[in-house]
């Protein structure tokens, strides 16, 4: 009795995993930069949408960093170092007018515009955040419910999208009554009561 031949390659008992996304390369590249010093830093976007379980495409990553001041050009040359490229020609220039660093991560040629968080709203955030996987990397994320307001105030239509598919996204739980209190206190600063309406009507669409 003779034996079947095989040809081509073998079988794989497994399936072989994919290759990480560019946007996982960069959180990766990122965290090794921030975790050594001890740096507080979250998720936000589009990104972190997609770490909820809603599928969302992107062009960049978004993060927030919490920078003592005065660290500003030490971490700026880490950043090089660990193969990011500033994408503005003055630094100093921008982030005091924008309180962002854009950069570009060289090997996936992927960009990465990190904010610097400020007092009050974004301390409250990184208070909250929650470890989560990124396609293998752990990474603080924002708060399903802070995610959430955080896209009313952008206000687009993709954000206000975004708010839609997390309220029912399953296993996405986020804390309506934070994000009610959060804004509610936005609607208050600002002498209006646009964003708490906006999270009512999307939570009652919800109900339906």
């Amino acid at each position: 009795m003779t034996s079947r031949a095989t040809t081509g390659s073998p079988k794989r008992s497994r399936r072989s995993r994919p290759p990480p996304s560019a946007a996982a390369v960069v959180l990766a590249a990122f965290a090794e930069v921030v975790r050594p010093r001890g740096l507080r830093w979250y998720l936000f976007g589009a990104q972190a949408v997609a770490v909820y379980g809603v599928l969302r495409t992107s062009a960049d990553v978004d993060v927030t960093l919490e920078l003592p001041a005065g660290d500003l050009r030490a971490f700026v040359k880490e950043m090089k170092l660990a193969g990011f490229a500033v994408r503005v020609p003055d630094v100093a220039d921008f982030v005091a007018s924008t309180r962002t660093l854009p950069f570009l991560h060289k090997a996936s040629s992927f960009p990465l515009d990190v904010v610097l968080a400020g007092p009050g709203l974004e301390e409250a955030f990184l208070d909250a955040v929650r470890e989560l996987r990124f396609e293998g990397v752990s990474v603080p994320v924002l708060a399903a419910e802070d995610l959430i307001v955080t896209k009313i105030l952008a206000g687009r239509p993709k954000d206000l999208e975004d708010v839609r598919r997390l309220l029912v996204q399953p296993g996405v739980k986020p804390d309506l009554r934070r994000a009610r209190r959060l804004l509610g206190a936005l609607d208050d600063a600002l002498g209006q009561n646009e964003l708490l309406r906006c999270l009512d009507t999307l939570a009652r669409k919800r109900s339906r």
